[in-house]
């Protein structure tokens, strides 16, 4: 008995007919009829009653039948455990960080990753949050953590790894510096922040908007390390997350009372990823968690 021949005792009686059956699975019917006599052979019993138009199944092949879908089925997963295997023995994940990005879980994630899977070769590329959204779109990159405003990229597969406000960041006898501004107040000032395609920008903007106001953006960084050194000499006012705020003690962290969009950070994939991307974002899932 061959796995083939169950497959094709599968086709007939699924299709109810020699000719579906055949084209289905690719082969003629003189063929499919030869292998179905075969094992009818070996079983000792006829599979199927051929006397009508529509192929039936007999007492033996209806008592056959689920025993070959299992057969097959167990078939393919043994084919699906060991492609999976493969895929986590060798092969190349490229991953995409938000430009700035000092988080040690992604690191850490990697790190872990790479130790229990060293034959997987990865990549790790900076960009801002819209260009990895739209290089997880089209598969040139396989992941990316980015920074987005209050959703998440529709149509990609997406796990929020922080939602939190924006905050203004002062120096220490600044102006503003107190517990809360109003977000016209805010904008009396010069703003550092991050530059455009970034999730806090893409929050400031938004928010503004909705607000009917237009903020002034003295001077941008990449980095938020950067951000919070040019307002602690005085050039501007930092517009950061909370945690990033919190970061840099030099600075009194000011809540904005209408900046009320969060800031999402979010790894995120396109649906139905493959056998070394699911465990890399089991990885890093458990490294943000911890």
């Amino acid at each position: 008995m061959e796995l083939r021949q169950l497959e094709y005792f599968l086709a007939v009686a699924e299709e109810r007919n020699f000719t579906r059956a055949a084209e289905r699975v690719h082969i003629s019917q003189s063929g499919v009829s030869a292998q179905i006599r075969q094992l009818e052979r070996e079983l000792g019993a006829e599979l199927f009653d051929r006397s009508a138009r529509t192929v039936t199944l007999t007492v033996a092949g209806k008592a056959a039948l689920e025993h070959a879908r299992q057969a097959v089925a167990a078939a393919r997963a043994v084919g699906q455990a060991v492609g999976e295997v493969g895929d986590l023995i060798r092969g190349s994940l490229t991953v995409g960080m938000v430009a700035g990005c000092t988080l040690t879980p992604l690191f850490d994630g990697l790190a872990a990753f790479h130790r229990a899977h060293p034959g997987v070769e990865l990549a790790l590329l900076e960009d801002d949050s819209d260009r990895l959204t739209e290089a997880v779109r089209t598969g040139a990159l396989d992941l990316a953590l980015i920074g987005c405003a209050g959703t998440t990229p529709d149509g990609l597969d997406a796990h929020t790894l922080v939602a939190e406000p924006l905050i203004a960041a002062v120096p220490p006898g600044h102006p503003l510096a107190g517990p809360a501004v109003t977000l016209a107040a805010l904008l009396a000032h010069p703003l550092i922040c991050l530059p455009p395609g970034t999730g806090v920008r893409t929050v400031l903007d938004r928010d503004c908007a909705a607000a009917g106001l237009t903020p002034r953006i003295a001077l941008q960084a990449s980095a938020a390390s950067a951000i919070a050194d040019l307002a602690a000499r005085g050039l501007g006012v930092a517009v950061l997350s909370r945690s990033m705020a919190e970061a840099f003690p030099a600075l009194v962290p000011v809540t904005v009372t209408d900046l009320t969009t969060p800031g999402l950070l979010a790894l995120v994939s396109r649906p139905g990823p493959a056998p070394a991307l699911r465990t890399l974002l089991a990885e890093l899932r458990r490294a943000f968690n911890r």
